[in-house]
């Protein structure tokens, strides 16, 4: 249903976008989709789950999304705010039951991100049996640099991905270490969503996960899109 603009009860929200490098047309974001334990190492330094399990998805906010360069407000509730640096993948075009042969004909690009978490939080909802938006869904929990046209990248199934913290390395791992790959993502996941354009997809961490506070300063980098740089401001009140 559509209607006059003038006529809605609130105000009406610009959309959320990301920037895309060489053009001055930002990609307008519909909905950020994540994927949980994609990398084998990921998983067992966390101690959950099963690496033959098939990939399962949790969503964010799409105003949750940040630029590079941002200082991200710790956020309330939590003593545990840890980082998980992740390959971000952009649709262009949508589907549903898309076949694997075919997704990477869906893709616009790609970007760096980081899934920032309320660990503590996430915890007490994994052993409640809760949903993990508690931990995962909050404000200001997805930074994301710009992304980069799969013209100029081809397709991204391995290069080193990499997290630092004041300087210090923290995660080290590679694309090639994903359990799914981008576009088994890409098809498992449309078979649960029917994918439309302006969809982000978040695809996973490797090992080295670790918290965070005030005044920290992270670096992430993968091959071939650059470095993503943030850092953590003040508590939120």
């Amino acid at each position: 249903m559509t209607s006059n603009p003038q006529t809605y009860s609130t105000s009406v929200w610009a959309p959320t976008v990301v920037a895309v490098v060489g053009s001055d047309t930002p990609f307008a974001a519909r909905r950020i989709y994540c994927v949980g334990r994609n990398y084998a190492d990921h998983i067992r330094e966390m101690k959950e789950g099963d690496e033959r399990d098939p990939p399962f998805f949790f969503q964010k906010p799409t105003d949750a999304l940040v630029p590079d360069g941002t200082i991200v407000p710790y956020p309330p509730l939590t003593d545990d705010l840890q980082y998980e640096v992740e390959l971000v993948v952009a649709i262009a075009r949508g589907g549903r039951n898309i076949e694997r042969g075919s997704a990477e004909r869906h893709i616009f690009g790609y970007a760096i991100g980081i899934d920032l978490t309320r660990r503590d939080r996430q915890r007490e909802a994994n052993k409640r049996g809760l949903p993990w938006e508690i931990g995962k869904s909050f404000d200001h929990s997805a930074p994301c640099g710009p992304l980069h046209r799969m013209a100029s990248t081809g397709v991204m199934s391995k290069g080193a991905i990499t997290l630092s913290v004041n300087g210090v390395g923290r995660q080290k791992g590679n694309l090639s270490q994903m359990i799914w790959n981008v576009t088994e993502i890409i098809a498992n996941l449309s078979t649960h969503y029917q994918l439309q354009p302006g969809d982000l997809i978040f695809t996973g961490t490797p090992a080295g996960v670790g918290s965070i506070v005030t005044g920290d300063r992270l670096e992430c980098a993968i091959d071939g899109l650059g470095t993503l740089r943030i850092s953590i401001g003040p508590k939120t009140e």
